[in-house]
This record gives structure tokens, sequence and C-alpha cells, in this order.
């Protein structure tokens, strides 16, 4: 009885694990300034990799585009960056055929107030779904789940950068945070 009750609680945490959009029911932590201009995704070099269903371009694409303006269209900052996606690869594979749903695409984000990139080279993204369920999903709720876990990536990518490099905040945000981090008011370098 023991090993039955650990075995359902360890199902109900992966599967409350899995769920790519548990965030997006909750209120939203804004992210600087940002706020979704557009995204657009495309798939001109798309290749199926391994032992895949198939699936088209236009599907691929409209279906992380869809995951996207879900995502980022919550924040509500004061300044349109965009999303500029390729899709490069994907994998799909039969239920019963051992393999990784896979979703391989690159991401470029632009400032619409600037007009220029954030990022030099466009960020690659390798998103493997190890832990699903196959044989219980069907194909179009394995490519869904795959394309929400892939704007999730993203998020946590720009949230990093936010952090990192100081993106989607003006120059009067850099100098408030630093004088509340340090107590000494920011000087001209």
């Amino acid at each position: 009885m023991i090993r039955i009750l650990s075995v359902l609680g360890i199902l109900v945490l992966l599967s409350a694990c899995a769920d790519p959009t548990r965030d997006l029911s909750q209120p939203v932590e804004p992210m600087g300034d940002f706020k979704l201009g557009f995204s657009e995704v495309v798939a001109p070099n798309l290749q199926k990799l391994l032992v895949s269903r198939d699936a088209t371009a236009e599907e691929l694409t409209t279906q992380l585009d869809a995951a996207m303006e879900q995502r980022f269209g919550r924040f509500e900052g004061s300044k349109y960056y965009h999303l500029g996606i390729s899709i490069e690869g994907y994998s799909l594979p039969p239920p019963v055929v051992p393999g990784k749903t896979y979703l391989a695409f690159r991401v470029t984000v632009w400032d619409d107030s600037t007009q220029s990139r954030l990022n030099a080279e466009p960020k690659l993204f390798t998103n493997a779904q190890i832990f699903e369920s196959r044989i219980a999903s069907s194909r179009e709720e394995s490519l869904k789940r795959l394309m929400e876990t892939s704007a999730k990536l993203v998020e946590d990518w720009l949230r990093e950068m936010q952090a990192e490099e100081g993106w989607f905040t003006t120059p009067g945000d850099a100098a408030a945070a630093e004088t509340a981090a340090t107590g000494a008011p920011a000087t001209a370098g």
C-alpha cells in the first residue's frame, strides 16, 4: 500500500511539473519595460529529425507563434520588443518508438524604439521532452506541449538576460536599481 501511494505521489508531482502553462494563470511578474510588439516565426530550413511523425512548416510556425503570443502577450511594459524566431528542426516520434519529442529554434530580440537587435547572434534553443507520455498523448497534444515549453524556455532566457545584461530597462531604471542595491547614487563613468 505504501508503495502504491508513493508511486501515485510521484506521478502527481511529475504531472504538476510537466505543465508549462501553469504559471500563466497567476499574476504576471513584470519583465522591465518589455511589451510584445510581435513575434514572427518562420521555418525556411526545417528538418525532420530521426524517426518522426510528419508536421508541416505552417503547422509548426503557427503553433509556436500562438504559444509565444500566449506567453508574452501578458506583459504590459512601456516599450515594444519583437521576437524573430526560426524553427530549424523537430522530432515527433510515434508512441511506440523510443525517442524524444524535440524542437530546435533560434531567437532574435529586436528593440522597436532603436530598430536594433538586443542579441548580436540568434540564440539557439534545443527543447527535448524526455518525460512525456506519448502513449497517452496524441500527436497534437505532444506538439502543443512542445511549443508551450519552448515559449517558457524563451521567457526564462529573457529574464536571465534582463538580470545579466540589463535588457528591458531604461537608463533611469538601471540607475535606480544600482542606488537601491548599493545605497549610493550611480555615477557617470
